[in-house]
């Protein structure tokens, strides 16, 4: 019979084959990498003093939404690489284990017919000759000592780089599970931040006079959160439920660019004891159309025009006087709310009564 040790052998074998299918599992959310910046903790902000502060943080919260999701994404992309690398490392095992039994069969065979071999078992004496058949199976069990100590020595190897993928596995599913935790309560965190956020633009619009759900477009239009959805539309075709209304009656721009000049709107006001004076805002495709055969090299190129973006507006008021005091001001305090009047409108061609939106300066604010 075999002895305890083989014995001990295939129960070690036995267990390392009923073990991998529960690591391969165990791995399929393996995965580790330095938490990014999007996993950082959530650090409480100060409540914003304005409305151009108060789009800039809901903007960035949401962004920190799209990062932490970001981040989410290349971890889980790494989880399935090391998933496959693990999945790969206990398929060799399986392998080794396989070729491990067929070594271990023909050996015990050996056994099998040395116990049942009188003479293989009369190792005592040499009876009635030279006691060749004794020597012969003496040389037998030496092989097959030989032959299992090199199968419990590579089984016992096989053991230990089993019990280290396993280990390994169940810590990077750990590690895996503890992020993900602690990145779906960040992007909680940032959502609840971003919605506050907007609400409080929203009710601040509403006290400046804005008609935020005019014509039953939504509160969504004046959400700065929502302006890449705005941007995918062709110019002069966005939505109605994209453009978010002015504090002047019929006028509307994208969500970012009229909480900006909502905002300036307030500071013209304190400066000038009035609003802004607005004569053109967002302009369709057709609109657009119009004004340029109506004035020809004056207009922009329809579906190239700033207007069809949600992006320009025409000023009046004393504005389109160039070097007035309200052009003066507005050329010196516009850009701090993320308006600017560009370079080609003061000569080509010429028109002070032209300003635009500039995001890149808006993001700065």
């Amino acid at each position: 019979m075999p002895s305890p040790r083989s014995a001990g052998l295939i129960a070690v074998v036995t267990a390392m084959t009923s073990l991998a299918g529960g690591a391969t599992a165990g791995a399929a959310h393996a995965g580790s990498a330095p938490r990014s910046a999007a996993a950082a903790a959530v650090v409480p902000l100060k409540d914003p003093a304005n409305l151009t502060e108060l789009r800039r943080e809901a903007q960035k919260a949401f962004k920190g939404i799209e990062d932490a999701n970001r981040t989410l994404k290349a971890r889980q992309k790494q989880f399935d690489a090391v998933q496959k690398q693990v999945a790969t490392k206990l398929t060799q095992l399986q392998v080794a284990n396989q070729q491990l039994a067929k070594v271990r069969k023909p050996l015990s065979e050996i056994v099998e017919f040395i116990y049942q071999d009188p003479t293989a078992n009369s190792m005592a004496f040499f009876p009635n000759g030279d006691g060749t058949p004794t020597l012969r199976a003496l040389s037998d069990v030496n092989h097959l000592v030989a032959g299992q100590n090199i199968v419990v020595s590579d089984a016992g190897k096989l053991f230990q780089e089993r019990e280290r993928l396993a280990t390994e596995a169940q810590e990077l599913r750990a590690e895996n599970l503890l992020q993900e935790a602690q990145l779906d309560a960040e992007i909680d965190a940032l959502r609840k931040r971003s919605s506050t956020l907007v609400k409080s633009l929203t009710r601040a619009l509403v006290k400046l006079g804005v008609k935020v759900n005019a014509n039953n477009r939504g509160t969504d239009a004046c959400d700065p959160t929502r302006i890449d959805l705005a941007a995918q539309y062709p110019n002069g075709l966005l939505p109605k439920e994209y453009l978010c209304p002015l504090p002047q009656k019929g006028e509307e721009l994208r969500a970012d660019a009229a909480i900006a000049f909502a905002d300036l709107n307030v500071a013209y006001k304190q400066r000038f004891g009035t609003p802004i004076c607005v004569s053109d805002s967002y302009r369709s495709l057709a609109d657009q159309q119009a004004v340029y055969y109506q004035r020809p090299g004056l207009a922009a190129t329809p579906g190239k025009s700033n207007h069809g973006l949600g992006m320009a507006v025409d000023l009046c008021g004393g504005v389109q006087i160039f070097r007035s005091a309200q052009f003066n001001w507005l050329e010196a305090n516009s850009k701090r709310f993320g308006f600017i009047h560009p370079d080609w409108a003061y000569h080509s061609p010429f028109e002070p009564w032209h300003w635009e939106y500039d995001p890149t300066v808006g993001s700065l604010l």
